[in-house]
């Protein structure tokens, strides 16, 4: 009895050790519709080191000219910590600057970048909380783009579930997708020429790794954000104080990337509204399918709505309503329902076409 016993003690706590992790908050979330696939204290406000700087990447992309070259100043004497140590009168073009910030961490870069982008350091900073607002980072404040603490402890607040909003939004970025996934960048100015290699070890280490961003501090421990693709699987992976996050990271990925697999919710060949209305007549259709990533169990929460505007209103446009997918009672997708227009419609004079919507 007791052999059995002690048998069923290994396997429960080796089961439990599979999906542990040691973080203080840490999520999973699927890049493309933003669902929370796993959660612990995802909402707690942490500080959150240099993962700060995906914010300044991002907002630096949106509000300056990439190949604009730039004078470095006394901003950088202020610089502290992990830096690429650029110097005063050194030309670097503002993407020079962003390789630097993201793959060597560089607080000097972050503060240049914000001198060259805003003017100066608060200017900076008002762009960052605002672009926090519009992206929807609720508990998320920003002090400095760089993501140190002040002599008083006071830093840049976070939480795994807003910075997993910001990096889903930023990797919609073309350029910040670029400079992240990037190994190694070399950079030759009219100093001297660096070589940097990006700190996110699983770049080397993990196959599937599509970028992300390192952070550490004495008060904020280890930080880390990675995104990483497998067979058309995009996933996000935010945690917050973890002395173990580049194991951590790369065991939800293997995990995640097995336990889910994409199911056609829409699709656009077979799409057909029973209940039509006013549109009894015509066809109505969708130009996209879509799949959403599900363990098998999860189906049977998947619900749809379909919404179709008064025949009378819609007027100029063949959107004549939309489809919204829902998993349990969080909106996911939304899909334009278009109306195909006959040839004899498409024909018609703008007049009789008028006449026709009046």
């Amino acid at each position: 009895m007791k052999k059995i016993l002690l048998i069923f003690l290994f396997l429960f706590t080796f089961n439990l050790n599979v999906f542990a992790n040691s973080a203080e908050s840490f999520i999973v979330m699927d890049q493309d519709t933003g669902r929370v696939l796993y959660e612990n204290n995802i909402h707690n406000k942490k500080l959150i080191a240099s993962t700060t700087k995906i914010m300044t990447a991002i907002v630096t992309i949106e509000n300056a000219k990439l190949n604009k070259k730039v004078t470095i100043g006394k901003e950088v004497l202020r610089a502290y910590g992990s830096n690429i140590y650029i110097e005063m009168g050194e030309k670097l073009t503002i993407e020079e600057l962003l390789y630097g910030l993201m793959l060597r961490s560089g607080n000097d870069a972050a503060l240049a970048l914000a001198k060259n982008v805003a003017g100066n350091t608060s200017n900076f900073v008002k762009l960052m909380n605002k672009k926090a607002e519009e992206i929807g980072m609720k508990n998320t404040i920003f002090y400095n783009p760089h993501g140190l603490e002040d002599n008083k402890g006071v830093g840049n607040l976070s939480t795994a579930y807003d910075m997993a909003l910001l990096t889903r939004y930023a990797m919609q970025n073309k350029y910040y997708k670029e400079i992240v996934k990037t190994k190694s960048k070399t950079v030759k100015t009219n100093y001297k020429t660096y070589v940097w290699n990006n700190k996110n070890k699983l770049l080397k280490t993990y196959e599937y790794t599509t970028g992300g961003k390192t952070g550490f501090t004495k008060k904020a421990r280890r930080t880390l954000v990675t995104t990483a693709t497998k067979d058309n699987k995009n996933l996000i992976i935010v945690s917050l104080n973890d002395p173990n996050d580049f194991k951590d990271h790369k065991d939800y990925y293997e995990s995640y990337f097995n336990k889910y697999n994409f199911e056609t919710i829409l699709d656009k060949h077979n799409f057909e509204i029973k209940n039509k209305k006013d549109y009894e007549k015509e066809k109505l259709y969708i130009k996209n399918s879509f799949n959403m990533l599900l363990k098998k169990d999860e189906i049977k929460n998947v619900d749809m709505e379909i919404v179709l505007n008064d025949k009378k209103i819609f007027g100029k446009t063949s959107v004549v309503g939309k489809v919204n997918v829902f998993y349990k009672n969080d909106l996911i997708h939304t899909e334009n329902i278009y109306l195909k227009k006959s040839q004899k419609e498409n024909n018609k004079s703008i007049w009789d076409k008028f006449k026709f919507w009046d």
